[in-house]
């Protein structure tokens, strides 16, 4: 019996497009969602996308969830979720509703939208549009969410509880957590340059990513065709400080090499890395040691796409796993837009991207805040053509 975790569909909605399609269209013309980072549709047209009442009351978080969910149930030919588990990484929630009756709520006029501000009301409002999930939870690890709970679906699919996982992410803009982290002084005005030697912070993002995670058996019995094999994982936290990187780079070391280890495979066997790659002074210089750590002169091509869809903090990892997915099939390494001039201590990144190329192994990076950092190893399942 076949084993192992496979991914038959992927959904995504960011500042690049609303589906696969438009995002890759926008990947292979370099075209930027920077520096504003939104989904270019209101709630109420997304609403209208998803059949939902304009007067009903959802957190945006929710709707770009369910758009970018829908797409991968579709994908995978999954009509009835019964019997899957959904796990979605969230850190702002409903905030937005918050944000827009906080007067109202707190002079006892309408104390119903309380029940909205939760991660884990965004989660439940996402399972709910789809009649129901077997298993509902929600991770939150701020920018490692996403990939942390695709993870857990991963070890939930190996553990034989499922064969069905839907894992991804998804965050909306809020003035919250905009305020946030402009208050840490890492806000770029300008569109971000991931590793550029003048690069002066991030851009902020919002969207969703979500993979359907299967066991391989159940997936082949189904016949369905697969996008990709998630062969490996790592998590690590080296604690190092409440938001920096550690200046040696050792969580998202220990993530990648995990991620290697349990794939089997060594550093040469990986074709392309989507890195973390904010912008910020800190995550770059460290992200480019522990990749130099660890792949020592040879590493491979990098790039951030968040100079694309900007950090979309919690559903980054979701939304870069498609985005890996994608360039997987489509045979080429996105550019990381705004890069110039080399910076020492950083490595240097594919700046005009690259077409024509085979990708058997890639890492997706997510790190987080508090140095709880992730690594995810993709592998095509085609052979090279």
């Amino acid at each position: 019996m076949a084993t192992g975790v496979v991914i038959t569909g992927a959904g995504i909605v960011s500042a690049i497009g609303v589906g696969k399609d438009e995002t890759l269209r926008s990947l292979i013309a370099r075209k930027s969602g920077l520096p504003g980072g939104e989904v270019a549709l209101s709630d109420l047209q997304l609403k209208t996308i998803l059949d939902i009442p304009g007067e009903e009351t959802v957190a945006r978080t929710s709707l770009l969830g369910m758009v970018a969910v829908k797409e991968a149930l579709e994908q995978a030919g999954i009509a009835g979720t019964g019997d899957a588990a959904l796990i979605s990484g969230t850190t702002v929630g409903g905030m937005d509703i918050t944000e827009k009756h906080y007067l109202e709520m707190l002079e006892g006029g309408r104390p119903d939208y309380f029940r909205h501000h939760t991660c884990g009301s965004s989660t439940d409002r996402i399972a709910g549009y789809f009649g129901g999930f077997a298993l509902v939870t929600t991770t939150s690890t701020a920018c490692s969410s996403a990939a942390n709970s695709i993870i857990f679906g991963a070890n939930l699919i190996r553990s034989g509880r499922f064969d069905v996982v839907v894992a991804g992410g998804s965050e909306c803009l809020t003035r919250y957590h905009t305020n946030g982290f402009d208050s840490l002084m890492i806000l770029d005005k300008e569109p971000c340059r991931p590793f550029d030697a003048s690069r002066a912070g991030l851009n902020l993002g919002e969207g969703a990513g979500f993979v359907v995670l299967e066991s391989e058996a159940h997936a082949l019995a189904r016949g369905c065709r697969l996008l990709g094999r998630l062969e490996g994982w790592g998590n690590a936290c080296d604690a190092f400080h409440q938001t920096a990187s550690s200046p040696d780079g050792e969580g998202a070391f220990l993530a990648m090499s995990k991620a290697l280890e349990m794939a089997g495979l060594r550093p040469a066997d990986i074709d392309y890395i989507n890195a973390h790659g904010t912008g910020t002074v800190n995550n770059d210089e460290s992200e480019s040691k522990a990749m130099s750590r660890l792949f020592g002169g040879c590493v491979p091509p990098v790039s951030s796409t968040k100079s694309f869809t900007g950090h979309t903090t919690s559903a980054s990892g979701g939304i870069e796993t498609v985005i890996c997915l994608l360039a997987m099939e489509y045979g080429f390494i996105p550019a990381n837009l705004g890069w110039k001039v080399p910076s020492e201590g950083c490595i240097t990144p594919e700046a005009e991207g690259r077409s024509k190329v085979f990708l058997q192994h890639v890492l997706c990076n997510s790190f987080a805040f508090g140095g709880n950092d992730s690594s995810l190893l993709i592998s095509n399942t085609r052979d090279h053509e």
